[in-house]
């Protein structure tokens, strides 16, 4: 039997869960339906010995083949518009689903083996340990650093700061997706960052377009953007999921409540957000495949802000490592957003670091493997520390 044993749960979590001491018995399903039905949250996450201990022992599984294991599970039964969350730890759980029926074993086994294992270079980054990527806005508007490098030159010195800052990638982008902002041409778009993407990718930068049209995405990678990162995860336009199967570059697929992100913040409504999230990144993987997109190309970002409540945001945060079910390597991009406000004292967007940075080392407890960020210095001495603390565990 699956017991609760958390005592004190994560406020985040418990919001979007309803707490359960158990899960019934008797899952097979006609047809064997649990997709869609029961997902696994990796919980009990440690790191260093802890998790090289508890992974030989039986006790634990490994996140990705990194740096963390999940000594825990959280099983959440989803009925209707409820989910309902049940905690173990990890080798109770596995005599529970062995126990139970043939159909949740598959399942979660099924499960157990993506979150464990090894994500597949993204872009040309090994995705053994978590890295950086930097942003640069060649856009008058954008919420934090608008108008700050608008100039070739400008976008290129920024960028090449950031690399030697410790990025491992930079991510160039020519229209602002802020809540309520306008879209701009295409043309415009493209004269804003081709010119930046084509330069930076001859001083040897690895490059990602963050663009939701399919035209800039194929000039961009003619340019030398080995990385294609869509707000809509290729919903926006109706080209961009032939354009982008045919770059053969590598693609981040964000999740985004509606399609247009001057009215996305309007109602965001959700059943449960982490699971609809969940739900809709792995729909979006399915259209990829099924477009001749290897998952080897693939990453996935929960969209932080694009279309979701501050409530909505912590939820997804607070059970983020539920999407390492989708065996895909994870992407978070949560710098100077309005939710980091909200959730303090209202800050403006340049004085959001230390939520930036919390919001953050949370990732990288839960197992991301890419951070997005404006300040690539500071999140890179924090990820050294971080790094320092939980491998001397």
């Amino acid at each position: 039997m699956i017991r609760s044993r958390s005592p004190v749960p994560d406020p985040a979590v418990s919001s979007a869960f309803c707490r359960s001491p158990a899960l019934p018995r008797g899952f097979a399903l006609e047809g064997g339906g649990l997709a869609g039905r029961l997902y696994l949250l990796p919980s009990g996450i440690v790191a260093g010995e802890q998790a090289a201990s508890a992974i030989i022992a039986g006790h634990g599984w490994p996140l990705a083949e990194g740096l963390l294991a999940f000594t825990q599970m959280g099983i959440i039964l989803r009925d209707g518009e409820q989910a309902h969350l049940a905690v173990a730890p990890f080798a109770e759980a596995v005599e529970w689903c062995e126990g139970d029926s043939p159909d949740l074993a598959r399942h979660l086994g099924a499960l157990v083996q993506r979150i464990g294992a090894r994500r597949a270079p993204w872009g040309g980054v090994a995705m053994d340990q978590p890295v950086i990527m930097g942003i640069v806005n060649v856009t008058p508007d954008s919420f934090s650093d608008g108008g700050e490098v608008f100039s070739t030159g400008s976008a290129v010195a920024r960028a090449v700061a950031m690399v030697e800052a410790g990025a491992a990638i930079i991510d160039v982008g020519g229209e602002s997706t802020r809540p309520g902002a306008e879209p701009v041409s295409v043309d415009e778009e493209a004269r804003r960052v081709i010119p930046v993407v084509r330069t930076l990718a001859e001083k040897g930068v690895r490059v990602s377009i963050d663009t939701r049209n399919a035209a800039v995405m194929d000039q961009a990678v003619a340019a030398g953007a080995v990385i294609i990162n869509d707000v809509t995860a290729l919903l926006g336009d109706p080209k961009s999921l032939g354009v982008a199967a045919k770059s053969g570059a590598a693609i981040c697929l964000m999740h985004m409540q509606g399609d247009d992100p001057r009215t996305m913040q309007a109602d965001p409504h959700y059943d449960c957000a982490p699971l609809d999230v969940y739900d809709h990144l792995a729909g979006r993987v399915a259209a990829c495949e099924a477009a001749g997109i290897t998952r080897s190309r693939l990453c996935l970002d929960p969209g932080i802000g694009f279309g979701k409540s501050p409530e909505h945001n912590a939820q997804i945060l607070g059970s983020l490592a539920l999407l390492h079910g989708l065996g895909l390597p994870l992407l978070l991009g949560v710098s100077r957003k309005s939710f980091v406000a909200r959730l303090s004292r209202g800050e403006a967007a340049k004085d959001r670091l230390p939520g930036t940075l919390a919001a953050n080392l949370a990732g990288l407890d839960a197992g991301v493997q890419v951070l997005r960020v404006h300040d690539v210095a500071e999140t890179m001495q924090a990820l050294a520390v971080w790094h320092a603390l939980r491998m001397g565990g």
